[in-house]
């Protein structure tokens, strides 16, 4: 019988590097993407792949040879190359005569397929038709979503947080505002998705905050969905699940209101206002006059304190 997860123990110092680097972390590393063709992809798939792999560089590993699998009835190939390459996405490309210019987007959870979804490509126009100058290699982009399906619909919704793991690029504590030139929108409507990609152009507008333009710079794609394969909810919140480590603690009697401004709730112990000392003023003591409507009321007269 073969022993299940057993412990590997490095034997080199280069061995045990690598063993460390693919251990598990509180903070995982950026996702990487491993793209690949199958055995029939033509000139339209081979070039899609291209312009996707530029827009994921440098956290994707392109296959230039064929790889003869499909993916929605045998994902073990697949599960091979990820845990080899130690990739936890990917995109895998065909043409046959059923499904034309075929795209699987997929990602993979313990080196296991989580979710895969198939998109056809019905209009395509690529990075080099496309005469403009280019965002800088590595850009982190900004991702649209517009459409109300990609809110109600489940499959568009799984279809979302697809595109947002394999775009997303790395977590960044703070953002220049040159920094923000790229974005990528997707726009869900009537059945079908479209992908566009896009340069911002910061323009001269007479004050401090200025004036922006957006310049078409390429790929643009025309999506069918076809095909999915999704994983069940149990699963799927596995997969999205957090170490206690990274948890924010739960301050208490700490709030926050609608404007983000910070409140504290302070603790005190009950006070007894008969010993509360107070300020003595002159003007709080009474009247010869009002002692004397007293003592006609058959009350006996209250003397404030240093009165004779």
């Amino acid at each position: 019988m073969t022993q299940l997860h057993a412990i590997i123990k490095p034997k080199t110092r280069r061995s045990k590097r690598f063993l460390e680097s693919r251990a598990p972390k509180l903070t995982e590393d950026v996702k990487s993407a491993m793209i690949m063709k199958g055995g029939n992809a033509g000139l339209t798939i081979t070039q899609a792949l291209k312009d996707i792999y530029s827009l994921k560089k440098p956290n994707a590993v392109l296959y230039k040879k064929k790889n003869i699998t499909r993916p929605f009835e045998d994902s073990t190939s697949l599960e091979f190359f990820s845990k080899k390459t130690d990739c936890s996405l990917f995109l895998f490309g065909s043409h046959n005569k059923k499904r034309p210019n075929n795209l699987i987007f997929g990602r993979l959870f313990d080196f296991h397929v989580l979710d895969m979804i198939e998109l056809g490509i019905e209009k395509y126009v690529s990075l080099s038709e496309i005469k403009v100058s280019k965002c800088p290699e590595g850009t982190k982009p900004m991702l649209v979503f517009a459409g109300e399906a990609f809110d109600t619909d489940n499959e568009h919704k799984r279809l979302k947080s697809l595109l947002t793991d394999f775009f997303r690029g790395p977590t960044v504590s703070a953002v220049r505002l040159a920094g923000l030139e790229h974005v990528l929108h997707f726009t869900a409507l009537e059945g079908k998705i479209y992908f566009r990609s896009y340069r911002c152009l910061l323009k001269k507008s007479g004050c401090r905050t200025p004036r922006i333009e957006l310049e078409e710079i390429g790929p643009s794609f025309d999506f069918v969905l076809r095909r999915t394969h999704l994983a069940s909810e149990d699963l799927y919140k596995l997969a999205h699940k957090q170490p206690k480590a990274l948890k924010p603690k739960k301050k208490k009697n700490i709030s926050h209101d609608a404007f983000g401004t910070k409140l504290g709730r302070v603790h005190m112990q009950k006070q007894d206002l008969s010993k509360l000392q107070t300020r003595k003023m002159k003007g709080l003591r009474k009247r010869k006059g009002a002692v004397v409507a007293e003592e006609q009321d058959g009350q006996a007269p209250k003397v404030a304190k240093g009165e004779s």
